[in-house]
């Protein structure tokens, strides 16, 4: 049989894993410069942990593990009634108790219903692990991604979401990767549900409104149509939908449209606070999220330059522990989408070249007596931090030179047989030509000429 992968995942060779760090540290530098500390949590949840959480097209994406034990004959009838219930599209604890994470929000909220007795807060942490989603496979979506979040739980203060897109704008301008951070607010949603007969219509109106990049204006009125609203509902969604101009002109725009409901008052306040704290971001009212748990402030960050969906976003959330029985700890936070991020920075070369250096020195093996000498300063260099390798065999020089230039390594040194006998090694720097004869008693100087060198 032809080995295969699932449909969604991907291997990563050295090169592509050596990127990937890149990002990750870079994130990371900037969580902790911002004082957020690391968590972990495991990659599966209890199903109701998970559930309900998403919103209806969420939750048809959550991966479900099926229970051990199903070939247990005394449990036949309850595990084909299991089934049946799990064909039809509910969820059956004699099937499946357990799944894996969709997000990196759920999870941290019941870690915090959970510990929140023994958390200082306002609780800031960061989280950079991977999520599994039944999603269709195309460019820039997979069904196992990793995702790096912060957040922080326990302070409504809006200072929290000035941050926030300060660290978008700080990771992104670390990593090279011209972007835009939108910005819009649940309460302005909320109040546009109001006007358009109730807040039991926001649900379906954001869900709606979150496909309007994939689907056009008129198959977002379509899809509205069909979920229940009259055509007068639908007109004032469109009008919404149609604010333009700059941040000033659309604010101005949206007091007219919620003069009377304080709901969109408040969330146009909030919008508001940010925009005069932070620099750089767009009011983009047509912004949704699909999740249902957020309540304020929400973010969105797209790539400039180059076609690919939303490389960030998150959003307040003011009472996701209220899910887990814990009420009123109030929570901000905010998710980059690494791999997406990847693929922007692949296309537009954005990665530093020394990224793809593992090894620094290759060592060349000329014979038995030859690598016994060798091996000696390999190990001092590996002391000075510096890695080196010795090739695995006695071979021609010319196969070693290729090895390095494979490799990328940008250093060879060379001990032969008349190198031993003037106590001498031979350094050539592979990538100027540069080559000189050091002392093999002066590992120092070739320590400091090769960290001279990066």
């Amino acid at each position: 049989m032809k080995p295969s992968l699932p449909q969604g995942t991907r291997d990563f060779s050295a090169a592509v894993v050596r990127k990937r760090q890149y990002i990750f540290n870079t994130i990371k530098h900037v969580f902790e410069l911002y004082g957020f500390e690391p968590l972990e949590t495991p990659a599966m949840e209890n199903i109701e942990t998970l559930l309900g959480k998403y919103g209806e097209e969420g939750d048809k994406l959550i991966f479900k593990i099926l229970n051990n034990g199903l070939d247990n004959p005394s449990k036949e009838e309850k595990i084909k009634a299991g089934f049946e219930q799990v064909l039809s599209g509910k969820t059956s604890k004699d099937i499946t108790e357990r799944a894996l994470r969709y997000d990196l929000t759920i999870p941290f909220a019941r870690y915090v219903a959970m510990n929140h007795g023994q958390l200082t807060f306002p609780f800031k942490r960061y989280q950079i692990q991977p999520v599994w989603r039944a999603d269709r496979p195309q460019r820039g979506r997979y069904r196992e991604f990793y995702q790096c979040d912060c957040d922080v739980v326990g302070s409504k203060s809006l200072m929290n979401e000035v941050e926030l897109a300060q660290i978008y704008s700080t990771v992104f301008k670390q990593l090279g990767v011209q972007i835009e951070i939108r910005i819009n607010n649940r309460k302005i949603l909320a109040a546009l549900a109001e006007i358009c007969g109730g807040a039991d219509k926001l649900t379906d109106i954001t869900i709606a409104i979150d496909k309007l990049d994939k689907i056009g204006l008129d198959k977002v009125k379509e899809e509205l149509l069909q979920r229940g609203l009259n055509e007068n509902q639908v007109s004032s969604i469109e009008k919404y939908l149609n604010i333009n101009g700059n941040n000033e002109e659309k604010i101005d725009q949206i007091k007219n449209v919620f003069n009377d409901n304080e709901t969109g008052k408040k969330g146009i306040e909030e919008i508001e606070y940010v925009l005069n704290h932070a620099s750089g971001i767009i009011v983009d009212f047509t912004l949704a999220r699909g999740l249902n748990y957020y309540t304020g402030i929400i973010f969105e960050i797209k790539a400039k330059d180059v076609q690919m969906g939303s490389i960030g976003g998150g959003g307040r959330y003011d009472d996701l522990t209220g899910l887990f029985g814990v009420q009123d700890i109030a929570g901000v936070g905010i998710s980059f989408g690494v791999d997406r991020i990847y693929d922007v920075m692949d296309e537009l070369d954005l990665f530093p070249k020394e990224i793809h250096i593992s090894t620094q020195v290759l060592f060349f093996n000329l014979g038995e007596k030859e690598s016994e000498a060798a091996y000696k300063t390999i190990q001092q260099l590996r002391d000075a931090n510096i890695s080196c390798e010795l090739y695995h065999e006695t071979a021609k020089m010319d196969k070693q030179f290729k090895y390095a230039d494979k490799k990328n390594i940008p250093f060879v040194i060379i001990i032969g047989s008349s190198e031993i006998e003037k106590n001498i090694c031979t350094i050539k720097n592979l990538t100027t030509g540069n080559q000189q004869a050091i002392p093999l008693t002066s590992a120092d100087v070739l320590v400091d000429l090769i960290n001279n060198s990066k």
